[in-house]
């Protein structure tokens, strides 16, 4: 596996320490491990939960479960192995890491380090000047709402992701995916990088904070700033804009298509494609205000053009005129789809299938250098590189310090 660590990338040469667990920083780190950091996850001894958030498993010729797909979508490209950091020597194996380490990526609940004589104030930052050290927390570790826990869902629907996501009919509804965790995985990768390129100048490491109510907030798009300008709660569109008409799901003969369009040009090209041109012209819908006040009848109009059409013709035809449509597809028909195999969306290594990354370098490109790890398989590889010996090693492991196995 060292071999495989100096692989090139963008961040090749960085050391990350990663001690997250569950999605937000795990994600983050698969990020930097992606583009070529050499990312150490230490997990606790009953391992990274995310481990047993299946089906599906991957499991061993015994049939033994090692780790569910959910484990597997975040924690490529990563070493894995387990710490005690409930004992003084385990928190000791950390501080020996630190001392190769760029990054320090956490999610603890606010005050844990501290309690463990580990925070970033009062210790690392005197210890290890050059650390930048990201901190993952639900809302941060001040303010009235500080150092309480988060979770993805509770988050949403605390800073009004949910409360936009629905219709009148049925309002509010959780994203079917975490994207809160998500968004504050990739903060945190921003935040940090920018912290790597503040340090060459300064020659000082910082403390990155990524949260996942301010991640929430700042997703609320375009709504929190249609009232911050209007004072006006939103009104529940479903699949329409609140901002932009037409840009909306339709009925199709086959299945259904979404439409977006942006400007006048776009809208009355989609009117030639379906054979309507005259519409343009209609003054409910000469340009965007008009069309948003008249939405009702446009969608009227609309649905009554795409019904009878074939869902992949329409979108073709469509694209084909510069107006942004498409299918709407199930997981399988997107992850089969040639243009995701063609863009390295779907990546393979030794049995593993994961979602490819999404950033293209054109020098410095991602890849997926191994797969995610078992349990605690780098102990001993990652603890002679930190000038452990044999003997010490084992000495950690009667310990309890290191540990070999997951503790049920």
């Amino acid at each position: 596996m060292s071999d495989e660590i100096n692989s090139e990338g963008a961040l090749s040469g960085i050391r990350v320490v990663d001690l997250s667990r569950v999605l937000g920083g795990p994600f983050c780190t698969q990020i930097l491990g992606d583009h070529g950091a050499d990312v150490i996850k230490v997990e606790p001894p009953m391992g990274d939960e995310t481990r047993d958030w299946g089906p599906p498993f991957e499991t061993d010729a015994d049939g033994e479960n090692i780790a569910s797909s959910y484990f597997h979508g975040a924690n490529r490209n990563k070493r894995c192995i387990a710490l005690d950091l409930s004992s003084a020597q385990g928190r000791e194996v950390v501080f020996r890491l630190l001392e190769s380490a760029d990054v320090l990526v956490e999610n603890f609940k606010v005050g844990t380090l501290e309690k463990w004589g580990m925070g970033y104030d009062e210790v690392l930052s005197q210890k290890f000047p050059k650390l930048i050290h990201c901190r993952i927390t639900g809302f941060g570790s001040d303010g009235p709402l500080g150092g309480y826990p988060g979770y993805d869902a509770v988050i949403q629907a605390m800073c009004g992701l949910s409360s936009v996501n629905g219709t009148a009919e049925i309002s509010p509804i959780r994203m079917g995916v975490p994207i809160v965790d998500l968004a504050t995985g990739l903060n945190a990768a921003i935040g940090i990088n920018m912290a790597l390129v503040e340090r060459q100048r300064s020659g000082c490491g910082q403390l990155v904070e990524a949260t996942l109510y301010d991640s929430g907030v700042s997703m609320v798009y375009p709504h929190a700033a249609n009232w911050l300008m209007s004072g006006k709660l939103p009104a529940l569109t479903g699949n329409q804009h609140p901002n932009v008409v037409p840009y909306d799901m339709f009925s199709t003969r086959t299945k259904p298509i979404f439409i977006g369009v942006g400007n006048n040009r776009q809208f009355k090209n989609m009117l030639e494609v379906l054979g309507r041109p005259d519409l343009a012209d209609d003054p409910r819908f000469r340009n965007n205000g008009d069309r948003s006040t008249n939405r009702e009848a446009l969608t009227v109009e609309l649905t009554s053009l795409t019904r009878d059409w074939q869902c992949d013709e329409l979108s073709d035809k469509l694209l084909t005129a510069g107006i942004p449509a498409g299918p709407v597809n199930n997981l399988g028909e997107v992850l089969d789809h040639d243009h995701t195999q063609h863009r390295g969306m779907v990546v393979e290594k030794d049995g593993y299938r994961g979602v490819g990354p999404p950033v293209k370098l054109s020098r410095t490109a991602a890849q997926v250098r191994f797969r995610p790890g078992a349990f605690a398989a780098d102990n001993r590889e990652v603890l002679l590189e930190a000038g452990y010996t044999e003997v010490e090693i084992e000495e950690l492991k009667s310990a309890g310090a290191v540990v070999s196995e997951r503790r049920r």
